[in-house]
């Protein structure tokens, strides 16, 4: 079904499972995220999915179809197919699953359209070139020019007091890796009208912003590589041993210096943002 063992033996769980509980609900799945788009981790990816319904599905039949997936990091929404071929900021929120749970009014974002539209990878029904499809441009662009302050900027400003979650979760590897590669996407994105993975990104960033910043975004490409960044303490203390080991696996010697680096990129690689969009 896809290159990756353990996504088609997530899948095929998760398919199992909600045919029992609930027989022809499920009408479509997809892939998106970076199963979809050629960058995913086995050890710290999660499985982005869209399943799609004739109609809206009762919650209490997700709720439990989720509660016997119980921690399978398989993270998604659900849409109907008339949903598909709609601006999702018409659309009210959704079901979700994130973080091992499933929410009743998760938020959507044309992200997952388009991703959908140009790469998404079909696990049950018709393929996204066969679907109506809601696909904006225009749309895409605004809404990541939003972002970069609602969502980006306010976490570099929490991650710039370090006594603060954020500013502990930047001396580690996984805040690295997060910070650096998800400003670059929306950079490519408002560069290429395009959407990117977290690798892809990184590369991008290298090739358009000054060589001052190359040494935190190769090493956020290493952390990508490496397949180890988890957003959890283990491996926040496991990380340490990327600077003060011998040999040092980092290109920094001490994480305070890389946290330096990875909020004044963040800075600027919004900033630069920002001017593409405002010179649409």
């Amino acid at each position: 079904m896809t290159p990756y063992p353990k996504i088609d033996a997530i899948v095929e769980t998760y398919l199992s499972v909600a045919d029992a509980e609930a027989p022809g609900l499920v009408e479509g799945l997809y892939l998106e995220g970076s199963a979809a788009l050629g960058d995913y981790r086995p050890d710290t990816s999660d499985v982005d999915f869209v399943a799609v319904t004739a109609a809206e599905p009762p919650f209490e039949v997700l709720e439990r179809i989720h509660t016997r997936l119980g921690a399978y990091p398989f993270e998604g929404c659900y849409l109907t197919w008339d949903d598909l071929r709609l601006n999702p900021s018409e659309l009210g929120p959704r079901p979700r699953a994130h973080g091992g749970k499933l929410h009743p009014r998760g938020h959507l974002n044309p992200v997952t359209w388009h991703t959908l539209a140009r790469h998404g990878l079909t696990c049950r029904g018709p393929k996204p070139d066969e679907l109506e499809l809601w696909h904006d441009p225009a749309a895409l662009a605004a809404w990541t020019d939003d972002n970069l302050d609602r969502y980006w900027r306010r976490l570099v400003t929490r991650a710039s007091r370090l006594a603060a979650p954020w500013g502990l979760a930047s001396l580690g590897n996984y805040g690295t890796v997060w910070i650096v590669t998800g400003v670059s996407r929306l950079h490519y994105t408002l560069a290429t009208g395009e959407i990117t993975s977290k690798a892809g990104a990184g590369r991008h960033a290298l090739e358009v912003f000054p060589e001052r910043w190359h040494r935190v975004v190769n090493e956020a490409l290493r952390l990508r590589e490496a397949d180890t960044a988890l957003p959890t303490v283990a491996s926040a203390v496991s990380g340490l041993g990327d600077h003060f080991g011998t040999p040092r696996a980092s290109m920094y010697a001490s994480p305070f210096e890389r946290r330096r680096d990875v909020l004044g990129f963040a800075d600027q690689a919004i900033t630069a943002a920002h001017e593409l969009y405002a010179a649409r």
